[in-house]
């Protein structure tokens, strides 16, 4: 099995079919048959070596054929050709180019290769100056009109990109991770746990593929071992995704004993003694199809992953599962149109945004083979338009599997660029600005009883208030310990909830919020008994008016949800105020705000409207220092306290 390793090794164009077919008479000087006999005989056997993909035996004969007759036009089309073919683009276009000033008319059906390169450099609108002039030969067959009217599309693809996306001060500078990192054997497949510190990838020793790790400390990748546990085995594992908070690892095992079809999707969890033996994610997941490319969402409750399954849009669409409140897989849905084509799509990874999702298409409109894209999650679920990435994260090559850290700019992917180890290394680089995700906070921390102190096992829930969206909804482990994300650029809910708990409300404005650190969030819960009280802190009012504003929602279905779950509940909901203003104009206000809040739970006819007193304080019951800004804003709450239970 070699997991995308064939999405790197893509040539361009087959160019030598053209080299020994019979030439027609035309209006040119140069004639095979005059070229001097020992070039032309060590010609063929440089020909014969490029057939055979020996590409350095091929040069090396071709240059000592041109040494003997520089006119020799077929020589430098034909080492054009190689060079294309080994990526390196520059040297091939000035071959081409060389060819092409010594007898133009001869070579004018090489202008269409030609095009091909100078597309391999960035080059596009020469690109297309170059296939317009093939396009002019009114003999071309019917094959060679549509390749050529193909890359004319790609071409003009790239220019129109280039100006609804200007990257004047954008340097596409790609780092090598270093030796720590890669080996003289390919790695490839990164994946990140949210705080950028736990590398994972795959790397292939021969014909076997297994995963390794390395740490950043101090600045510094730790030297990659292979990770611990009973995870890889002598089979092939590949084509892994880390959770964020780095406890599973989901990926590929093609070919595997219990696996149900060619390639399975599995899972294994992190312990005390290291990763544990893989298991198939089941026939849920798994079909008797090809299955690959996993990513997990940042609360683990979806998985997206690619097939080649029937129903699809075409060969390999991607596909997602959700986790229900059982803990199970559900069957797998069909990204959509949006997304998929008739064509493939893979390598799936969500960002940590839990909005973004990046893939490769070789359908959506790009660069010629597959690029990479990216799609937003809609309010509504749908997803977004696909974005191509550009050029030069994008090329006229197959790109593979690109990965995005928490900050946003960070990318790291799989390539062969020159300061290679040896065939595939992992490299990083700065994405434009415009093609960047939010950067990401989060949130760690542990959920205890407020009483025994004791980890509780609890659901967190974080959703956007003003779209009502929920972002994630993380379950903690058995003590108690989470880890969620806060997309940059919104106000969040942050709830907490437990059966027979009061649930925990926090409120995230990250709206303008520039800060370049992680929250740190123990969080007790109140069991549900007399006197209980929590501060409800996503009810939210205009300035001395009683009007709820509707991003109060979240949290006022909250409390439905809260009254419903325990049906003998009976509450307060009291307002507060700070001690600006006349005593008398702050009691009216805050019992205006506790009856707009009642209301509102009323007028779900959910709740029987004795379950629900309300009062107003006003200024009589401060938690804060009235003298500072900061400890008004604390005085003006609305609350919640159990009466009975």
């Amino acid at each position: 099995m070699k997991i995308l390793i064939t999405a790197y090794r893509q040539t361009i164009l087959l160019l030598f079919i053209f080299i020994l077919q019979s030439f027609i008479a035309r209006a040119q000087w140069y004639n095979p048959e005059n070229v001097n006999k020992q070039a032309a005989e060590i010609y063929g056997k440089a020909y014969d070596d490029a057939q055979n993909e020996q590409y350095p035996a091929a040069m090396e004969k071709i240059a000592n054929a041109l040494e003997i007759d520089p006119k020799f036009v077929d020589a430098w089309l034909t080492r054009a050709g190689i060079y294309a073919n080994m990526k390196k683009y520059d040297s091939s276009v000035a071959d081409f180019e060389k060819g092409l000033h010594l007898d133009s008319v001869y070579a004018a059906e090489y202008y269409l290769p030609y095009s091909i390169s100078l597309a391999g450099i960035g080059q596009f609108q020469r690109s297309l100056d170059a296939v317009n002039i093939f396009l002019k030969n009114k003999t071309l067959n019917e094959r060679s009109l549509k390749a050529a009217n193909y890359r004319k599309s790609v071409y003009e693809f790239a220019l129109a990109y280039d100006q609804q996306h200007p990257t004047k001060n954008y340097v596409f500078a790609p780092q090598n991770m270093g030796d720590s990192v890669n080996s003289i054997y390919p790695e490839y497949y990164p994946a990140l746990t949210i705080d950028g510190k736990k590398l994972i990838f795959t790397r292939r020793v021969e014909r076997d593929e297994d995963f390794y790790e390395c740490e950043l400390k101090n600045g510094s990748w730790s030297k990659a071992m292979p990770l611990s546990g009973s995870v890889n085995t002598n089979l092939n594992e590949g084509a892994q995704n880390i959770s964020q908070d780095g406890e599973w690892i989901v990926f590929t095992g093609c070919n595997y004993p219990e696996g149900t079809g060619s390639c399975d999707l599995y899972i294994s969890y992190k312990t005390k003694i290291g990763w544990s033996e893989a298991q198939n994610l089941g026939p849920v997941i798994n079909t008797d199809y090809w299955e690959s490319s996993p990513s997990l969402s940042p609360d683990k409750r979806d998985l997206y992953f690619s097939s080649d399954r029937p129903d699809g849009y075409g060969g390999r669409d991607i596909w997602v599962s959700h986790k229900n409140e059982k803990g199970n897989w559900g069957s797998p849905i069909n990204l959509g149109p949006d997304v998929n084509t008739k064509a493939d799509e893979s390598c799936a990874f969500m960002y940590a945004d839990n909005q973004t999702l990046f893939f490769n298409s070789n359908g959506h409109p790009g660069y010629g083979q597959t690029d990479l894209f990216f799609s937003k999650k809609q309010p509504d679920s749908r997803w977004g338009e696909p974005v191509n990435l550009g050029y030069p994260v994008n090329t006229i090559n197959d790109e593979g599997s690109l990965i995005v850290a928490a900050d946003g700019k960070t990318a790291y992917y799989a390539g062969d660029g020159v300061t290679s180890r040896g065939a595939l290394d992992l490299y990083s680089f700065q994405l434009r600005e415009d093609i960047r995700p939010p950067k990401i906070f989060w949130v760690k921390g542990q959920v205890f009883d407020e009483k025994t102190k004791e980890g509780l096992p609890s659901s967190v829930e974080l959703t956007d208030i003003n779209t009502q969206q929920v972002i994630s909804k993380v379950q903690t482990d058995e003590a108690g310990n989470y880890l969620t994300t806060l997309p940059i650029g919104k106000n969040y809910a942050f709830n907490v909830n437990r059966k027979g708990y009061l649930f925990f409300s926090a409120h995230y404005d990250l709206s303008s919020n520039s800060l370049d650190t992680i929250f740190k969030a123990d969080i007790p819960l109140q069991p549900i008994e007399q006197g209980a009280m929590i501060v409800l802190n996503n009810i939210f009012f205009d300035s001395k008016q009683t009007e709820l504003k509707s991003a109060s929602q979240v949290e006022l279905n909250k409390i439905i949800q809260l009254m419903k779950d325990n049906p003998q509940l009976k509450i307060l909901i009291s307002g507060h105020t700070d001690n600006i203003g006349k005593p008398q104009d702050n009691l009216l206000l805050s019992e205006g705000r506790a009856v707009a809040v009642t209301n509102y739970l009323l007028a779900s006819k959910q709740i029987a409207k004795d379950r629900i007193v309300f009062k107003g304080m006003g200024a009589t019951k401060p938690v804060s220092d009235n003298s500072l800004a900061e400890g008004r804003a604390q005085n003006r709450r609305t609350e919640l306290s159990v009466l009975s239970n």
